[in-house]
């Protein structure tokens, strides 16, 4: 059965402040509950287990960048989508990110549709897949 927006929480974890209020607006615009973490480590040890949602994950941060949170996610066995965002747009990124578990990969500034689209897609709560996303920026 999918789940409703208002049943999923969407972490957003990033590190600059205008990108995290502007995420965050966007998804409750939509419907979504949201969670917000200025760092991966401060992401982590807020604690996920039981809780259906997804985490809208910047790549490039200081401290615990995005792809050393997939791994921590990955080695906790903590099975949660990840739609990983970055302004890096080369292969070896999107390459690490996908082979660490990204369902998706948008580069920034990304799309506000194609990202939502993401969202319904890996919780389950929009339905069938989305079209390939559009290269935003």
């Amino acid at each position: 059965m999918a789940k409703s927006a208002a049943d999923l929480v969407v972490y957003v974890v990033d590190d600059d402040a205008s990108v995290r209020v502007g995420l965050t607006r966007l998804m409750r615009s939509a419907g979504h509950r949201t969670m917000a973490f200025d760092c991966g480590a401060a992401f982590l040890a807020h604690g996920l287990q039981g809780v259906a949602g997804c985490v809208v994950l910047d790549i490039s941060m200081p401290g615990l960048n995005g792809h050393q949170v997939q791994e921590c996610l990955a080695r906790n066995t903590i099975d949660i989508p990840v739609i990983a965002l970055s302004a890096r747009d080369d292969d070896e990124t999107r390459r690490l990110a996908r082979a660490l578990g990204a369902r998706f990969f948008l580069r920034k500034p990304a799309d506000d549709q194609a990202l939502l689209d993401a969202i319904d897609w890996v919780t389950g709560s929009g339905g069938a897949a989305p079209p390939p996303a559009p290269r935003s920026g």
